[in-house]
């Protein structure tokens, strides 16, 4: 509940104005029965002035019932619709200050489902409280109160109801309440699976997988299938059986009141009121039943929620740091770094210092710890000993706006979000003018195709990038990359999509465009980081090789072997 106190007070009018409203709405529900009581009395005496006067008022209650009750449902929807607005908004904010390993531990795919389906729970719980919350007991206490002044001779039947009614919801209730839990994480799953089918499809089409695929979702679908048809089964049995209490109650009154009224002729216009009465009482157990249900439905959904608040980012910047002018230099002091859940550092120990302006190639094997030591650099994960300093300042010391400014990263796996080809580049300048965007793009070689499109800039890329090649993303997300003209440079194996004479154009243009820029250049292929003012050997984590390439061929063994291989292919 945490959650919705901290969003509660922009609405607080349209709550109390949808809680008076519900108020009016059950008064005019309650009053009606009474009245009409009245009126059969009216009708039996053969008083028609009476039964004129009784009838406008009923009249006039049930306009004002109708009015309560169309103000309820529009204050209350306000309310739901813009408490759940601002929790997601909320949500959303949290979940963009998390770092890497915060989002892999929640999953990419969880979070989207709680950012809606959990969210459209609550949105749903917000809407049902103000709508029953305070017309349910109203018209429970209310409706007993009347009903027991109506026929008081019969409160054992009351009794009897209550009590059925109340057997069945807690039977029923209860259960729903467990199965709606099962369903979120179902429906978690079925996110999960269908967002990695859609993102993969290449690959399981490719594969002829498309069989697997199916029976995987299937099977959990199944699941949260079963759980549905689990919830409809209860909801099948506890309507009738709601309905055979009422009826049966309704039979009792009617039988028992033609005893009554061989001594008290008033029971006859008192038992269509008491009547009314005893399906007040029924349904307003059964509406508080059913908020109780839903309720714990959204119960889950709020702890899911909670879940992302109560998180707190494994990275945090000092908020008292001013921003800062940093130099290109970088220095790695003694560091290593372990991922949540693994046994095995994928980095151990190590040092290295880098001066403006370097050109700093690193390989190594797969799974050297090549991309988590260039992940380091721009504070995507901190490491478990030593330090990273950026500009002769520790990382943790730094502004994040400073580091942003200085550090830019152009990922192996080119991601460019759907919209105009000026907007993604604009994600790495802000303002960054048409003569900005040509720069960049020349130093990527993206100007080849760019200036091809019919509206170049502003030519519109589809969901993920399906409209250009792999090519082209990586020439793209280069150019993102340098628009900001950034002091330090890392490129993530960012050039393996390019053929070797692009590949070599984009490298020529970096060494003579970024000549004050520190670059940090991850590859597979030697050939990409030959130039190299020094080049990083990792092996296992470790790095095993410092040095230019002629130094590296010469003195290192793990160089030597990769080289070699590299070069053996480049013959043949």
């Amino acid at each position: 509940m945490k959650i919705i106190r901290a969003n509660i007070k922009p609405f607080a009018w349209g709550i109390f104005w949808a809680v008076f409203s519900a108020a009016v709405m059950a008064a005019a529900s309650l009053w009606q029965p009474k009245l009409l009581q009245n009126v059969i009395n009216a009708i039996i005496a053969n008083n028609n002035h009476k039964i004129l006067t009784i009838g406008i008022t009923l009249i006039v209650i049930a306009l004002v019932g109708l009015i309560a009750g169309v103000l309820n449902t529009i204050f209350s929807a306000k309310v739901a619709m813009g408490m759940a607005a601002s929790i997601r908004e909320m949500a959303y904010r949290k979940i963009q200050a998390f770092s890497f390993s915060n989002i892999e531990r929640f999953s990419a795919g969880s979070l989207v489902v709680r950012l809606t389906n959990d969210i459209n729970q609550v949105q749903n719980l917000i809407m049902t409280v103000l709508q029953a919350l305070i017309r349910v007991p109203i018209m429970f206490v209310g409706a007993l109160i009347l009903a027991l002044n109506t026929l008081p001779q019969l409160w054992w039947i009351i009794v009897i109801q209550i009590v059925l009614v109340m057997l069945v919801v807690l039977s029923t209730f209860g259960r729903m309440g467990r199965r709606f839990g099962l369903m979120q994480t179902l429906i978690d799953r079925v996110n999960e699976l269908a967002k990695e089918n859609l993102t993969g499809v290449r690959v399981v089409k490719s594969f002829n997988q498309e069989n697997n695929e199916q029976k995987r979702f299937n099977t959990v679908s199944d699941k949260l299938n079963d759980q549905n048809i689990g919830v409809g089964i209860l909801f099948s049995l506890m309507i009738p059986a709601f309905m055979l209490i009422g009826n049966m109650a309704v039979v009792a009154a009617i039988y028992f009141t033609g005893d009554i009224a061989q001594t008290h002729p008033g029971a006859v216009a008192a038992i269509a009121s008491f009547i009314n009465y005893l399906m007040q009482i029924m349904f307003a157990i059964i509406n508080g039943g059913m908020m109780l249900t839903f309720s714990a439905r959204a119960m889950v959904s709020l702890n899911r929620l909670n879940e992302i608040m109560n998180t707190e980012p494994d990275i945090v910047y000092k908020k008292d740091v001013p921003e800062q002018d940093l130099t290109g230099s970088v220095k790695f002091d003694h560091v290593s770094f372990t991922y949540d859940g693994d046994d095995q550092p994928t980095l151990s120990d190590i040092s290295f210092d880098v001066k403006p302006g370097e050109m700093i190639g690193i390989v190594g094997a797969t799974g050297a710890g090549k991309s988590t030591l260039a992940q380091l650099i721009p504070r995507l994960f901190d490491p478990q000993s030593g330090t990273v300093s950026v500009g002769g300042v520790n990382l943790k010391d730094v502004n994040e706006r400073s580091l942003r400014k200085t550090v830019a990263f152009v990922l192996q796996r080119a991601i460019l979000f759907s919209g105009t080809v000026a907007h993604n580049l604009q994600q790495g300048l802000k303002n960054a003018s048409i003569a900005d965007m040509d720069r960049a793009s020349k130093i990527s070689q993206a100007a080849e195709f760019i200036d091809r499109l019919p509206n170049r800039y502003d030519a519109n890329i589809e969901e993920r990038s399906s409209n250009f090649s792999g090519g082209q993303k990586q020439r793209l997300s280069i150019t993102r990359g340098v628009i900001g003209r950034p002091k330090i440079l890392i490129l993530d194996d960012s050039t393996s999509a390019l053929d070797a004479e692009s590949e070599k154009l984009v490298q020529e243009a970096l060494n003579h465009e970024l000549k004050g820029t520190t670059t940090f250049v991850i590859a597979e292929k030697i050939s990409s980081v030959i130039n190299a003012n020094r080049i990083l050997v990792l092996d296992n984590g470790k790095l095993v090789g410092e040095g230019t390439h002629q130094e590296l061929v010469a003195n290192n063994h793990f160089y030597q072997e990769i080289y070699e291989t590299q070069k053996g292919k480049g013959e043949a």
